[in-house]
Formats: C-alpha cells, sequence, structure tokens
C-alpha cells in the first residue's frame, strides 16, 4: 500500500468508526427500512461483494491470468481495500444507528472486526516487510565494515590479543572502558580503536539480526493472521446473506 493510499485507508477506517459511534448521539428507527436507507443498503452490500471477488482472483490460476489482462492485481487490491471500507460505511449509514435485533448486531459487529483486521493486518505486513528489508541493507553495510576492521586488526597483534578477553557476554559490556589507550604516535588513532570498533560491530551485528529474526516471526504470524481474517470474512458474508434473507421475506410479506 502506497503511503497515499494507507493515509486514504486510515481516515476512511477512523471516519467508520466515528459513524459507528454516533448511536449514542443518534437513533432513526425507520430509517433503515425508508427508500435512502434501503439504497445505502444495496449499494453498501454491492461493495463489500468487491472483496470476495478480489479473494478468488488471487487464488483461481485461470480467473487471476483472465482478469490480469485488463486491470493489474495492484489495481484490484486498491478496490479490494476501498470496497472493503466504503461498502461497511454505506451498510452503517443504512441502519440509522438502530442495532436491536441479535442479528443485526451481530452483523455490524462482525463487520466492524473484518474491516480492522484486514487493515491492521495489511499495514502491519508491509511495515514489517519495510523494516526488513531496511535492517537487512544495514546488516550488509555492517558486515563490510566488519570486514575491514577484522582485516586491519589481522595485521596489528597487539590489537588482537586485546580483543580475545571480551569475547564473553557479561565482558563484552565493559570492553569500551578497557579498550581505550593512549594514541598511537604514528596514526594519531587510540591504540585499542580497531578492537573496541569489531566488538562495536559485533553487537551491532547481533542486533540487526536479532531485529530482523524478530520482524521475520511477527510477519509469520500476521500472515496466519491474515488466514483468520478470510475466515471471519466468510462469517460476515454468511450474516449479511441471512440478513439479505430476511429482509426480503418480512418485507415481501407485507405486499401479499
Amino acid at each position: 500500500m502506497k503511503e497515499q493510499e494507507r493515509v486514504t485507508a486510515t481516515g476512511l477506517v477512523v471516519l467508520l468508526l466515528i459513524l459507528w459511534l454516533g448511536f449514542l448521539i443518534h437513533q432513526s428507527p425507520r430509517f433503515a427500512g425508508s427508500f435512502w436507507g434501503g439504497m445505502l443498503a444495496v449499494s453498501g452490500t454491492t461493495l463489500m461483494l468487491v472483496p470476495l471477488g478480489y479473494l478468488f482472483i488471487k487464488r483461481i490460476k485461470r480467473l487471476k491470468q483472465f482478469a490480469t489482462q485488463y486491470v493489474s492485481m495492484r489495481t484490484l487490491l486498491a478496490w479490494h481495500i476501498y470496497a472493503g471500507i466504503l461498502g461497511p460505511i454505506l451498510v452503517l449509514l443504512h441502519t440509522g444507528h438502530k442495532f436491536e435485533s441479535p442479528l443485526g448486531i451481530a452483523l455490524t459487529a462482525m463487520t466492524l472486526v473484518v474491516v480492522l483486521s484486514g487493515f491492521v493486518g495489511r499495514y502491519l505486513m508491509q511495515q514489517f516487510s519495510q523494516e526488513i528489508r531496511e535492517k537487512k541493507t544495514l546488516l550488509s553495510e555492517l558486515t563490510a565494515v566488519y570486514d575491514r576492521t577484522r582485516t586491519e586488526i589481522r595485521h596489528q597483534p597487539q590489537q588482537a590479543a586485546a580483543v580475545r578477553p571480551f569475547a564473553g557476554f557479561f565482558s563484552r559490556m565493559v570492553a569500551g572502558i578497557f579498550l581505550r589507550a593512549e594514541l598511537e604516535p604514528e596514526s594519531g588513532r587510540p591504540a585499542g580503536s580497531s578492537a573496541a570498533e569489531m566488538l562495536r560491530l559485533t553487537e551491532s551485528m547481533a542486533d540487526v539480526e536479532y531485529a530482523i529474526a524478530t520482524h521475520e516471526q511477527f510477519k509469520i504470524w500476521f500472515g496466519k493472521w491474515l488466514k483468520i481474517h478470510i475466515v471471519i470474512s466468510f462469517v460476515l458474508y454468511a450474516l449479511l446473506a441471512l440478513h439479505v434473507y430476511f429482509a426480503i421475506y418480512f418485507g415481501l410479506r407485507w405486499f401479499e
């Protein structure tokens, strides 16, 4: 998700939450059954079906090959995101903030859960991927400096000997204190500068490697979370189908 798309999606999600909390100050029991309430319901439901189409296109190879001849997956993903937020906004407006039936309450709650889970999962997955790329680049840079420093120390037996006592975990915590020495008369550098730099590099590399491993683990967990998002989306569609069925059934009875 690009920065502009992410900002727009965030604004729409915030709007959805504000509209949902509107029931605290506003209720219109008859709006849902009115003409405009019905139009909002139909429009919102239609938009909520768009993410379902994206789900099938993404996972059915032949359907994906056919669809991508006309529209890129990137564009389809944008439609998936915007329709998946705009649809619930219109449906929420359709309710008139009248949450009385158990089915209506469950449908509203599940709608909010699906939207929030999809948005948070998508945003965090992107953040984790970006963080992993940046830290891998940093690790490559640190490795290059480490290799140069190691080559330098190989030609300086005195500094190589100075590093060995600080190979342990606790000893490395105080290494910077003991490796400070007078300036070398020829180079003007501290006598233990290369040794101290090498220890700092190994610590930094270890920290970055740990961060990469942690982010990759979080990415795996959120990959599973997106699967849960798909499951609860189908629960939402089942509740939506029941709501539409009962709305038509009880509505048409009045025409008998």
